[in-house]
Order: C-alpha cells, then structure tokens, then sequence
C-alpha cells in the first residue's frame, strides 16, 4: 500500500510539473506576438501618442516664442478666445468647409467619369490608365511649383492659351486676384486628385460580375438605368469609404495651398490648416496654434467615427 501512495504521489508530481510547463509554454506563446510588434508601438508611441500629448497639453497653454514672460498655464483661455474673440477662425473654418466640399465632390465626379472611359475596351487602355495615375504620384510642393508657373502672369501657359482661344483679353494674376485665387488652387488640386478615385473606382468597376449588365441588356435596360441601377449600387461602399477618406485628407491638404498661395492673398485661400501654420510658423504661437488643432482634432473625429461605423456595417452584411 506504501508503495502504491508512492507510486500515485509521483504520478501527481510528475502531471503538475506537465501542467506547469504546459501553462508557461501557454502563456510565451500568448505574449510572443506583442513581443514582435514591440518595436513598431515604441516606434508609433514615440512618433505619434507623444506629439498628439504634446498638442493636448500646448493647447492648456500660454506659449508664444515672441512673447516667453508671458508664458504659462491659460487653462481654457485659448479655446475661450478662439471660439469668441477670433473671427479668423471662423472665417478658415468656413474656407475649409468650401474647400472641402468643392474638392470631393468634383474628385468624384470627374474621377468616376474617368473610371467608366477607362474600363472601356479601347487601343492603348493600358498607356492611358498609366497616364491617368501619374499626378497622384506627384507630390504636392511639385504640383504647387509646376502650377505656379502655369499661372504666372507674364510666362504661364494658362493666360497664353485663354488668350489664343479668347476666353480672356488681358493676362490675369491667377494666384493674386481675390476673384480668381480660389478657383484657381481648386483646379490644381483636381488635377492632382481626380486619379485617386479614378484609378480606385475603376478597380471596383473591374469587380463588378458581368452577368449583372447582361440581365440588364436582357430586361432592356438602356445605358443610364444601367448605370443608375447596376453600376452605382455596387459602386455604394467604395464610393462612401473613399470619399469619407478624401475629406479627412483634404481637410488637412497645407503642402499645394501653402505653397502656391501662402494662405493668401488676404486670406481668401487661408483654411483652418492654414491658419494654424501661419500662427506656429509665422507668429511663434504654439499654444494657440495647439488649441485649433484640438478644435480640429475634434472635428476629424467625427469623420473616423463615420468611417469606422461604416466599416464595422460592411463587416456585419458580409458575415
């Protein structure tokens, strides 16, 4: 009998140390993977949380380089002044919003235009696809330089051109006229994003099964119908993700307005973006800078609050 306890007390023995070795084997294979990606969230917490603080904390902030004996805790003085002493802010604000909406909502239009052209069958589809990426892989301080010299009023090939064609009779100050500054970095900036939602939307065309548009053809539907009831739905979550990204995007665009116009002249073309360029760069104020970054902070958030139900919604109606 002893030598049977014996026996079933190293039994017990030998299934605990089992179980251990079971659990820590467990638990390193539980943590190898944040162990992996270690490296990179030190990386996005250095470059990324730590910048994002620092905003939060300036904007609570007297902290202007032009004035340091001034300095020091404000609580919600700057967001206090900004929301009711600055009407600069409102003024960006509203040309964001313009801005905004004139971009996308042209993107869209001509970009899906150009998706449908190109998923054509046509001679040299593939140059022209190719040629009709290529401003999206310019960047924007290029794209501003090259523009600038298009409207240039003495040299640039968009007064010699309305002046041949008589559109004009006198060359124009594209970038310097309060009448024409904004329409004018408008179509800039087409030019440079127009191929993010053609190229985009032609990869959802391409997506489309095709016996969807022979059902059509067979029901007798002409081009229009087929476009409004077979093209457009299955274009829907594409249309909505991408667009929702494009107005954070735009919203933030600082490189092709700061460089083609500075924000000028006398701030017709000055966004929210702008403006807090111009009070950090220019006027050395950061805490006040910082504060309209978290009053834009809060804005964007509303956009990725959208765009993460959305996501979430298409998720949910594939499963």
């Amino acid at each position: 009998m002893q030598l049977q306890e014996k026996v079933k007390a190293l039994k017990n023995q030998v299934k605990r140390r089992q179980s251990s070795q079971q659990e820590n084997t467990f638990d390193y294979e539980k943590w190898l993977p944040y162990l992996f990606i270690s490296p990179a969230l030190v990386f996005i917490a250095g470059f990324l949380f730590y910048p994002l603080g620092n905003v939060f904390y300036y904007s609570l902030q007297n902290y202007n380089a032009n004035t340091p004996f001034y300095n020091g805790f404000a609580g919600l003085d700057n967001f206090v002044r900004i929301l009711t002493q600055d009407p600069q802010f409102y003024a960006s604000l509203w040309i964001s919003f313009k801005w905004v909406v004139s971009q996308v909502s042209l993107q869209v239009f001509f970009g899906m235009s150009i998706a449908l052209l190109l998923n054509q069958k046509f001679k040299f589809r593939t140059f022209f696809r190719a040629a009709a990426f290529t401003p999206w892989a310019i960047s924007g301080v290029l794209t501003s330089v090259m523009w600038s010299l298009m409207y240039n009023e003495h040299m640039g090939v968009v007064n010699d051109l309305l002046l041949k064609v008589g559109f004009i009779e006198q060359r124009q100050a594209w970038v310097a006229d309060l009448a024409t500054v904004f329409p004018a970095v408008v179509v800039a900036e087409l030019w440079r994003g127009i191929p993010f939602f053609a190229i985009t939307l032609l990869s959802a065309l391409q997506s489309i099964p095709e016996e969807l548009y022979e059902a059509a053809k067979v029901d007798g539907a002409g081009r229009i119908k087929t476009f409004l009831y077979v093209t457009l739905p299955q274009l829907k979550n594409t249309l909505i993700l991408t667009t929702l990204l494009r107005c954070v995007w735009e919203y933030n665009n600082v490189d092709l307005i700061f460089n083609l116009t500075g924000g000028g002249p006398a701030h017709h073309t000055t966004t929210l973006t702008m403006y807090v360029a111009e009070l950090a760069i220019r006027e050395n104020n950061f805490g006040y800078g910082s504060a309209i970054t978290v009053i834009s902070f809060a804005i964007l958030l509303v956009f990725v609050v959208t765009y993460l139900k959305i996501s979430r919604m298409e998720r949910g109606a594939e499963v």
